[in-house]
Order: structure tokens, then sequence, then C-alpha cells
């Protein structure tokens, strides 16, 4: 077993392709090309998530597909950061020399349940940064928009967060952006974007890597 994650040895830069379709009531159906690539491999980690994200200038797409799970979903509105969903990261400077987060570094979070009287509701939240020296002031739940459909072996997510709910979101000026997500899965572990749960990624942004803006 390595003392290291091989993911720590490399800085990840991937394009991010612009959307065209408008946001409906399923959202928006990202194809093939707005696939991330699998980086578990490197990790010796098992991939069970299809993750994909778009972008333009009113908004950042983010559609996940978890499969393989025989289990029920685990979602509480009142545990949201330990609750089955995905978990997305972004600042919209691109720092990467920051070990606290700034006001331009975001956590936000879509779940396919937890909301409603039998919480069988899919939900949207955007998070606070543990350790931050600063963060972006907190957006309400319903700015954010979020599609759930769920399944037996597992559940297809989308979400919407508009241009206004990011501080410093300014294609032109800045086309790259730190990211990096994690689907946290109570039955399967965590799928992240390089390094894995035993590394503070919710919390440090030189973890993260980096999406180019693409047209």
């Amino acid at each position: 077993m390595s003392l290291i994650d091989p993911t720590m040895l490399f800085r990840f830069a991937v394009p991010c392709f612009k959307v065209s379709k408008p946001w409906g009531a399923t959202g928006v159906n990202l194809t093939p090309r707005y696939k991330l690539p699998s980086l578990q491999e490197l990790s010796g980690r098992d991939e069970y998530a299809d993750v994909r994200i778009g972008w333009n200038s009113e908004a950042i797409f983010i559609q996940a597909e978890v499969k393989s799970k025989q289990q029920a979903l685990w979602c509480r509105d009142s545990r949201v950061e330990d609750s089955d969903g995905l978990h997305l990261f972004i600042d919209t400077r691109d720092t990467h020399t920051i070990h606290r987060a700034n006001r331009f570094c975001h956590w936000f979070t879509f779940m396919p349940e937890g909301a409603g009287a039998r919480r069988a509701e899919p939900l949207a939240a955007h998070l606070e940064i543990n350790r931050a020296r600063e963060n972006p002031t907190l957006v309400r739940s319903e700015r954010l928009q979020v599609y759930a459909q769920t399944k037996k072996n597992g559940y297809l997510i989308r979400g919407r967060i508009p241009a206004d709910c990011l501080t410093g979101f300014d294609p032109e000026d800045y086309p790259r952006l730190g990211f990096s997500y994690a689907i946290v899965d109570r039955e399967l572990g965590w799928q992240t974007f390089s390094v894995g749960p035993e590394y503070p990624v919710q919390e440090d942004p030189t973890l993260w890597g980096t999406l180019e803006l693409e047209s």
C-alpha cells in the first residue's frame, strides 16, 4: 500500500465545455462529452459513478449517476455533510497556493433524497468550508436547482449553480476554476476527483484540480 496517494504527484487540469440547453423539468442532460476522466485507478480505487460537468455564462451544471448500490440511500437534511450525495468544490480564482479557503472558494452539495416531509425529495445546499479564512456569502437552497431520479441500483442527480451564487465567477478574465468533487456513499465509500477522504479535500484548495472553461 502506497504511503502517498499517487494523485498527489500531479496537478490535474481538465476541459469543461459550454452548455447551450436551458434547465428544464429534468434538469440538463449532459452528454458523454462532459464526462470527467476517471482518476481513481491511479490510487487503486474503484469508480462507481459517472460524473459530468458543464458551464455557460449563467451557471455551472453538474451531473452524476451512481450505480452498483444494494443498500438504501442514507440522506438527512440535518446531516448534509454525512449524507449520500455529490459534493462540489469550486475556487473561482484557481489559486492552489492557499491551504485555507477564502471567499472565492465554495462548497455545494446535491443529495438525491433528504428533503420534504418524508425525506424523499432531492436537496441542494451551499455549505461553509471548515477553517476558511473567509467564506463567501451563503446562498439559500432555493437558489440552487436540483433534479434526482432514484433507481434500483443507485440514482441520477443533476444540479445547477447560478453564476451569481459563485463569488468571483468571471469566465472572461478567469477562465480556470479550482475544482474537486466527492461522491459520498455509506455503502460504496467515496469517489473523488483526485485524492481520497484521508486528505482534507473538503477544506484545502491546494488539493483541488483545475477546470478549464472551453467554448
